[in-house]
């Protein structure tokens, strides 16, 4: 799972949940590469939530990353705490 820290400074950027979201799925974009693999490898998704009312805003930045799709199978559940005090957390399984 990929939480929103950026790799250059090391920083959790809880700023708002779009900017949190974006930075989870550009270290997770980051991880793909590193395996010469893309987003569309993705095969399923979990997005915990600290809080469900982000939902909408998390899925608009999470759909971004897939165009029209096809979208990976994914589930959303809501936590009461993630590391660092992360709002929200991205786990991905890609096949190759």
């Amino acid at each position: 799972g990929q939480i929103a820290i950026d790799p250059k400074t090391g920083n959790l950027d809880t700023a708002n949940i779009s900017v949190e979201t974006k930075r989870v799925m550009e270290n997770i974009r980051a991880i793909l590469q590193s395996s010469k693999m893309e987003m569309k490898d993705i095969a399923k998704a979990t997005i915990y939530l600290t809080n469900l009312d982000d939902f909408k805003t998390v899925n608009e930045v999470y759909a971004s990353y897939f165009g029209a799709g096809p979208y990976p199978a994914r589930e959303t559940v809501e936590v009461s705490r993630l590391p660092k005090g992360a709002h929200v957390e991205i786990s991905v399984t890609a096949i190759h």
